[in-house]
């Protein structure tokens, strides 16, 4: 396992790239935010999770582990391989650019893959044979997953009316492949675009210093090719219906907690094998990313299991997870990966000190340290080296909708503790506090950067809808924006 380097880096989902096409891509976009990067001096950029998204639009809601996300093949770029006309794409593609319009997606954006893979299928083209060849270990599963799905009017897996596929019996999957076969191509097709154009991306951004910190969540979702061809590795009755799903108890975000609703890993039989599962999702991620940080790290020292009927989160209880076998096991395996721990929530001393440990680098946000009531262990100057400082993430507030709606004793804290003034400003203030920090690396919010409100927030953890559709205007990444943000970050050693 690597280590991280002293940098600094901007937290951006892809999605949330300018595009003409109702969605942030692979596209110009995308190297034009490297190409800021650079000018800007930073090391790293940090994504969302790049997975097919399902109901709610979430990317850490996926129907694989190691899918990409069809939404983010950027159309101008088939347009130049010669896979679609310009006409394919007319009319609109949502009426905000600055807000992504899903519903209008799912409608729209297959229609106009369908035509590219077919385009496409009709040519000679090896390196479609071999990323089928290379990847057979879950495309396949994956492809006649999202094709049985369609078949059944695009309802869960556990809802399909056919039993033998449901239960991914063998017969079924191989009658089903025979009957869907057009479809399937259709699936593997599109995931061979999906990866060809980031490749090229990744590449870019490294050959420009710039390295990729993606984004796993520690469960994947009931309504998954993960889930519906390995039912072995979750807790599952006889007919693989969860006995146990995911959560979190009441905390900062929700007063009933969260109920997240992802099947159960068996820790037990995992480990019996090794932990094989999580080491070919984590090889998955290696095709992707340079960095990989971890969502609710703290669930493999106890996870929150409630009962699969249960109504809220409070029904929950405490359950101890594998431990650092399964971290240790993966670090070990993965030498040339380096990995960011996201350990927020409440620090038990079981918690601390299983984040030290594993060795990984755990997370800091600014947003949580300056608490009037009680001294915060997010404070700068009780920071080692060793973390991670973010301005705030994916389901914080921005900094200036944080200043807005904090305590005005928080708040208070925050302009003593760093001296903030209104010549600074209060967003780049915060900004200060955490690149001049010893932690090895931070990162901001793009939004922050841009010193967006309530406007600009990805993400509210139990908010089932209006989340994810954040959208950078197309002038939003300027090479001001990029000197300034240099200037400081030359200023503390980052660049």
């Amino acid at each position: 396992m690597k280590r991280l380097e002293r940098g600094s880096g901007i937290l951006l989902g892809i999605t949330s790239l300018p595009s003409p096409y109702g969605i942030g891509t692979m596209g110009q976009a995308a190297y034009d935010f490297v190409d800021f990067l650079v000018r800007a001096k930073q090391k790293y950029w940090q994504i969302l999770p790049v997975g097919p998204t399902s109901y709610g639009d979430s990317p850490y809601a996926s129907f694989s582990s190691f899918a990409g996300n069809p939404y983010l093949i950027d159309l101008d770029m088939l347009i130049a391989d010669g896979l679609l006309e310009q006409s394919d794409v007319k009319g609109s593609w949502g009426k905000s650019v600055s807000c992504v319009d899903y519903g209008l997606l799912y409608k729209k954006r297959f229609e106009v893959l369908r035509k590219a893979a077919e385009n496409g299928l009709a040519r000679e083209d090896a390196g479609f044979g071999a990323f089928v060849e290379e990847n057979k270990h879950w495309l396949r599963e994956y492809a006649l997953y999202m094709a049985v799905k369609d078949h059944f009017g695009s309802g869960p897996w556990i809802e399909w009316p056919d039993e033998d596929i449901r239960l991914h019996r063998p017969e079924a999957c191989a009658r089903y492949a025979d009957m869907l076969k057009d479809d399937i191509r259709f699936y593997e097709y599109i995931q061979y675009l999906f990866f060809s154009q980031w490749h090229k991306l990744r590449s870019y951004a490294n050959e420009h210093g710039v390295k990729i910190i993606g984004d796993i969540p520690i469960y994947v979702p009931l309504d998954s090719a993960d889930v519906w061809s390995e039912p072995e590795w979750f807790q599952l009755d006889s007919d693989n219906r969860p006995i146990w799903i995911s959560g979190v108890p009441p905390d900062y975000f929700n007063e009933n907690g969260q109920l997240w609703g992802n099947p159960i890993y068996d820790w037990d039989r995992m480990r019996e094998d090794g932990f094989g599962w999580w080491i070919r999702r984590i090889g998955g991620a290696e095709k992707l990313y340079d960095v990989l940080r971890i969502d609710h790290f703290r669930g493999f020292e106890s996870y929150w299991a409630v009962p699969a009927d249960a109504e809220t989160a409070k029904e929950g209880h405490w359950v101890k997870g594998p431990g650092v076998d399964v971290i240790h096991r993966l670090t070990g395996w993965f030498k040339n990966m380096t990995f960011i721990a996201e350990d927020l929530g409440f620090q038990t001393p079981e918690i601390k000190q299983f984040v030290e440990d594993s060795g990984l680098p755990g997370m800091k946000v600014l947003e949580f340290a300056f608490d009037a009531r009680e001294p915060s262990n997010y404070l700068p100057h009780l920071y080692n080296n060793h973390c991670t400082c973010y301005t705030g993430t994916h389901d914080n507030e921005t900094l200036l909708q944080w200043k807005e709606q904090a305590a005005a004793e928080d708040i208070e804290v925050a302009v003593k503790y760093l001296g903030l003034n209104e010549k600074e400003g209060f967003v780049w203030g915060i900004v200060r506090g955490g690149m001049s920090s010893v932690a090895d690396l931070f990162i901001a919010q793009m939004q922050d950067y841009l010193e967006l409100g309530a406007e600009g927030r990805m993400n509210v953890p139990g908010n089932p809808a209006g989340n994810w559709c954040w959208r950078m205007k197309k002038n939003g990444a300027s090479a001001k924006l990029a000197d300034k943000i240099a200037d400081m970050t030359v200023l503390y050693g980052r660049s």
